[in-house]
């Protein structure tokens, strides 16, 4: 008995230390952004603010408790209620949710046999913990079906569940017109990397128009407007992605290619239209060639060379600057000389220059992809 009650106690002191822990808190967040697109869809922050609170909430509680409360399962609730807010669908949802408890309860169980306790033991007190995942999971789910109900309440959360229908499913198009659609119209369809709903609140204020329509799809905000935004509407800190007027038929399609055009867009901010990252999206359904492309441009530096990361660094802004020396001297907070020095530098190491022989935007673009490429391979 008295062996029995130490290995619950070394099994509840290894679960509290796992509750303030990063590498766990990592670890499940990277187990649910890799098993659900539309959980990596959002911003890693995101991520890792609620996954954070879920763990040590929930880790702590079950390391704690002697009954469990209600309120020990309230980052659950607000996870599940978050998620709905975002139109992350409850499937993806529990995907990520799915992978990051298998994590858990795997780190759980590593740690635990490292530090000795019983196997005969650990089978039971896995048990309890895996009764606990489960009741932690439902929670999250409820907190999305409550938050579900709330949502339907209004027209205007009405409409924005038309609008995700119509962006990932098959909407009959006669249901359009309870969101104030029209089939005789043609629209812009709008993507940003705005997942906060405050914000996404502000920037809807400001791109959308009377006969639009946006709402958080997948996460993100993303709309249909019947005129395009204009480069002032955005602000320095958003993406925006805009495709050409298309008609309602067609948008599935374009709101597709739209999300991946802003993947591909990287770091890039400001407004953006569609056509203009044509290149780099269909690279970015390439990785081998994007990879063969880095290669064949920056294929003599050595990437753990912290310099040769720098120069390639360098010429990325450059030409997401439109090749502006002042505007990447401004944003890399650095004398123009020195960016000029930096250029100069690459260019006798690798023979590649970002002004070329005035390269066309193609060029450009596939230079842009080849260095971005270069910088994320480790």
């Amino acid at each position: 008995m008295a062996i029995d009650q130490q290995g619950r106690a070394l099994f509840t002191e290894i679960v509290r230390a796992m509750a303030s822990d990063a590498e766990v808190i990592e670890a499940v967040v990277e187990a649910a952004r890799s098993d659900s697109p539309a959980v990596a869809g959002l911003p890693i922050a995101e991520n890792r603010r609620h996954i954070a609170l879920m763990v040590t909430a929930g880790l702590t509680a079950f390391a704690d408790r002697a009954s469990l409360r209600s309120e020990d399962f309230a980052a659950a609730v607000q996870l599940g209620a978050d998620r709905a807010a975002q139109g992350i669908g409850l499937t993806e949802l529990l995907r990520g949710v799915h992978a990051g408890r298998s994590r858990a309860i795997a780190l759980t169980m590593e740690r635990s046999r490292a530090s000795g306790v019983p196997a005969g033991l650990l089978v039971d007190v896995m048990l309890d913990f895996e009764r606990y995942a489960g009741e932690l999971e439902r929670h999250v789910v409820s907190g999305y079906h409550a938050a579900e109900l709330r949502l339907a309440r209004t027209p205007r959360d009405t409409r924005i569940r038309l609008l995700r229908r119509l962006f990932l499913e098959d909407l009959p198009l006669e249901e359009l017109g309870r969101a104030g659609l029209s089939l005789d119209r043609t629209y812009c369809c709008v993507v940003t990397n705005v997942a906060d709903p405050g914000h996404a609140q502000a920037v809807e204020r400001r791109l959308a128009c009377p006969d639009g329509l946006f709402g958080l799809v997948e996460g993100k905000l993303a709309g249909l407007v019947t005129r395009s935004p204009s480069p002032d509407q955005v602000t320095a800190r958003e993406l925006v992605v805009v495709a050409p007027p298309t008609p309602l038929r067609e948008i599935p399609k374009v709101y597709s290619t739209a999300r991946a055009a802003l993947a591909a867009a990287g770091d890039r901010r400001g407004l953006h239209n569609l056509t203009d990252l044509a290149v780099e999206t269909a690279l970015a359904t390439q990785p081998v060639l994007a990879t063969i492309l880095a290669q064949e441009l920056m294929g003599v530096l050595d990437r753990a060379d912290r310099y040769h990361r720098q120069l390639v660094s360098t010429a990325l802004t450059y030409l997401d600057t439109g090749r502006r020396l002042d505007q990447t001297a401004a944003a890399l907070h650095l004398h123009p000389n020195t960016v000029r020095y930096r250029l100069s530098r690459l260019t006798a190491l690798t023979g590649w220059s970002p002004d070329g022989s005035d390269p066309g935007p193609l060029q450009v673009a596939r230079d842009w992809w080849a260095l971005r490429t270069w910088l994320a391979t480790s």
